[in-house]
């Protein structure tokens, strides 16, 4: 097993894929290394851009529900009151999930020898029982208003505030799948994807008021009731992404990408048994590569090094790779004997 740290050459193979030709390009031109000096760097700046991008963005929308909290008890609206809780539970939802990417930052010890990435998966949970506590409670109020319908006053207002709440949302929403999609993290992902509901359903509050207006007073709960569905189709989204995480799921063409890439470098016969995991918002694979078998030891961990260097500046948000090598013949003796 060869698990290469510290750089010694690199070479590349011929590439005839446009991306990867631009990736090798911009590797040239930049300055890099392979340490875990500089790995841990590249985390620390992912895990600020998330932070960052959570701490404005949970200030934005408690901002918007403060302003609808304030319409909500001087116009009784529950359409509006269902969005408000939204808001709420969407910006309560930064906490974990900032304080995940903080954790992430701390270097790897010898009890966690991965570091603390994986907290933002369990923070992705907590985001997913968030949304369905804020289903329960809009669905349970929105209910209560048809058994036992309240009037709705300043349907203008509430009509602004719906719209307002729509902007709010859907700015923040646009801001936190971005980062989180080219940061690598489903907890992020999950967190805008309940935001950009949120928008949405600011808009249905828009259509409750109008209702109202038109003489059917049931539509503000009604309406209410429909807010509630929404917020389940997200919760089935956000709960599919997050769990697909936990039990380190991975896009199948990050594995294509991995077998084609370590085989176009020079000496390697062939590529697989790969196997790759998320670490917060990083990837780590492992794999198997086989060489000629009349290599040395020094030149087959000099292959294993290129191959992992190779993989780190052509798969995405792949940061270390543990490559074994094998000889093209004589392995399964080898593996038998062991056995």
């Amino acid at each position: 097993m060869t698990t290469p740290h510290h750089p010694t050459g690199h070479g590349h193979g011929p590439d005839h894929a446009p991306r990867r030709r631009w990736a090798r390009l911009r590797h040239a031109l930049t300055p890099h290394s392979h340490d875990s000096a500089d790995r841990f760097d590249d985390a620390l700046e992912t895990s600020t851009q998330g932070i960052r991008t959570l701490a404005w963005s949970f200030l934005a929308l408690l901002g918007t529900a403060v302003a609808q909290l304030v319409v909500v008890l001087f116009t009784g609206s529950v359409a509006l009151f269902g969005d408000t809780i939204h808001n709420f539970a969407d910006a309560l939802t930064a906490l974990p999930v900032g304080i995940a990417l903080a954790l992430g930052r701390r270097a790897a010890t010898r009890r966690f020898t991965y570091g603390l990435g994986r907290a933002e998966d369990l923070a992705g949970v907590v985001v997913v029982v968030i949304i369905a506590a804020s289903a329960v409670l809009a669905g349970y109020e929105a209910v209560r208003r048809l058994v036992d319908p309240q009037p709705v006053t300043g349907l203008w207002v509430v009509a602004a505030a719906g719209v307002i709440g729509f902007a709010g949302n859907e700015l923040v929403a646009r801001w936190r799948i971005t980062v989180g999609r080219r940061i690598g993290s489903a907890a992020l992902v999950a967190d805008g994807l309940h935001a950009r509901t949120d928008g949405f359903t600011s808009l249905a509050v828009v259509l409750g008021a109008a209702g109202v207006a038109l003489g059917f007073p049931l539509a503000d709960p009604i309406i209410g009731l429909c807010i509630t569905v929404a917020i389940l189709f997200v919760l089935r989204d956000a709960a599919k992404e997050v769990f697909r995480r936990l039990l380190d799921a991975v896009d199948p063409a990050a594995i294509d990408l991995v077998e084609h890439s370590a085989a176009e470098v020079p000496g390697v016969q062939g590529a697989g048994d790969v196997r790759m995991r998320w670490i917060g918002h990083s990837l780590r694979a492992e794999l198997s590569v086989t060489v000629d078998p009349d290599l040395t030891v020094t030149e087959a961990h000099r292959i294993a090094h290129q191959v992992e260097h190779r993989l780190v500046h052509t798969v995405p948000r792949l940061t270390a790779a543990v490559v074994h090598t094998e000889p093209a013949t004589g392995a399964e003796a080898a593996h038998a004997l062991v056995g």
